[in-house]
């Protein structure tokens, strides 16, 4: 019986894929996904069915893949970085009831982009997406303002695109009322992928106009600091 394959391929670069996101890529007939996560594949696409869609196109790809299951061929639907978050593997599950589906673990940009900066995650932490497109801005505020208060060290995907151009300057004021001006922040550009940029300032400080799409921002808590151009967020241990 086919089987529709929900992966994870993390970051982009090959290197940072994990050994079941490459068996399973090798086995399958089809795969399915965003334009330029196919590219990211590599020679791991060669010989199979291919079927890509630009941005906005998910639920168009997510039923492809559906239907090429129930066609009898074992099928990929990939995401970059970890696909249950903010990835397909939600809307495949809403949709797949009477298909068989396996979710293959990637990793996210988080966990890229906190290797390059340093140790930036060791505490508790939280994701905040600034895109609006699917939920309203007042729930991504009220997240924001909750997660500052709580003194999270805070990821933030999807920071700045050509109609968000305000979103993230909004987010930053927000957190200033609970967090100090002099928190570290890490911007990672392409995070595990060629053309891999990283900078570390402060929240006061930030360079918006080197912030798009590409990069994830990690906001530190009020123990986070930087030593030897790494952020670092004790965990607490008594060295």
């Amino acid at each position: 019986m086919a089987k529709l394959y929900v992966v994870g391929i993390g970051p982009g670069g090959m290197e940072n894929m994990t050994l079941k996101a490459v068996e399973v890529l090798r086995c399958c007939d089809v795969i399915v996904g965003y334009t330029p996560y196919i590219e990211y594949l590599g020679d791991l696409k060669d010989g199979k069915e291919l079927y890509s869609t630009g941005m906005r196109g998910e639920i168009e790809r997510c039923k492809f893949a559906v239907n090429k299951v129930r066609e009898g061929k074992n099928t990929a639907i990939v995401s970059t970085g970890d696909a249950g978050l903010y990835g397909m593997a939600g809307p495949i599950l809403e949709m797949a009831d009477d298909i068989e589906v396996e979710i293959v673990p990637g990793v996210t940009a988080s966990f890229s982009a906190a290797s390059e900066l340093g140790s930036p995650i060791m505490h508790d932490y939280c994701s905040i997406s600034l895109s609006d497109l699917m939920t309203p801005w007042e729930v991504i505020e009220k997240r924001i303002e909750c997660a500052s208060e709580g003194d999270f060290v805070i990821t933030i995907y999807n920071p700045k695109s050509k109609t968000r151009v305000d979103h993230l300057k909004k987010a930053i004021s927000i957190m200033l009322k609970y967090k100090s001006p002099n928190t570290p922040v890490g911007i990672v550009k392409n995070s595990g992928r060629d053309g891999m940029e990283k900078h570390i300032t402060t929240l006061e400080k930030i360079d918006y106009d080197v912030i798009d799409m590409c990069c994830v921002l990690i906001v530190g808590n009020s123990k986070t600091y930087t030593k030897e151009g790494k952020m670092i967020t004790p965990r607490g241990y008594d060295l």
